[in-house]
């Protein structure tokens, strides 16, 4: 018999002003920063009591365990995003680079011959806190990182001088120029 991963056997915990519903199939979770649903599969069940919830599968497949662990996290995730949501910091390095938030776009000057403008999707918000920072906050973890890695691939860091779009704490690996 193959054990539930290590994952998978965490109960979560549901903080207050958060409301969970629904055992099988679709789970609804909603909290006070908005509300994200989540197709659990038909061979897993949430079991919810005393401010806690956790998973348990109903087969004892390989597959089933698998799922147990990564339906927890997911569902973790969705807990910890509508109580306390993400945000993902962005630097620019570069002479001239600029950002500006305005509306439902991002504005970047990024040293091409245009202007590139990002439309924000939906449940996504991004500030510019100053020139040189992007910020990008949501309730879906997976959304708020998607959003950053689209922004920083519009010129990611170079490795000769370091220029580009980074996050914030990035390790940016400086090559030596060439010597003659």
């Amino acid at each position: 018999m193959i054990a539930l991963s290590r994952v998978a056997k965490q109960p979560i915990t549901i903080p207050k002003g958060v409301e969970i519903k629904g055992a099988t199939g679709t789970i609804s979770v909603k909290g006070p920063k908005g509300e994200l649903s989540f197709d659990l599969n038909e061979e897993l069940e949430l079991a919810i009591e005393e401010g806690q919830a956790s998973i348990t599968a109903k087969d004892d497949s390989r597959f089933t365990y698998a799922m147990a662990g990564t339906a927890r996290s997911l569902i973790n995730n969705m807990v910890t995003g509508v109580s306390d949501g993400f945000e993902r910091k962005l630097e620019l390095v570069g002479v001239g680079y600029r950002a500006k938030a305005s509306g439902k776009s991002l504005n970047l000057t990024l040293g091409f011959s245009h202007p590139v403008d990002y439309a924000v999707p939906e449940g996504i918000e991004i500030e510019t806190p100053s020139q040189t920072e992007i910020v990008v906050k949501g309730i879906d973890k997976q959304k708020v990182g998607q959003v950053a890695a689209e922004i920083r691939r519009y010129r990611p860091p170079e490795p000769y001088k370091g220029k580009g779009v980074r996050y914030a704490g990035e390790h940016v690996v400086i090559k030596e120029a060439k010597k003659k």
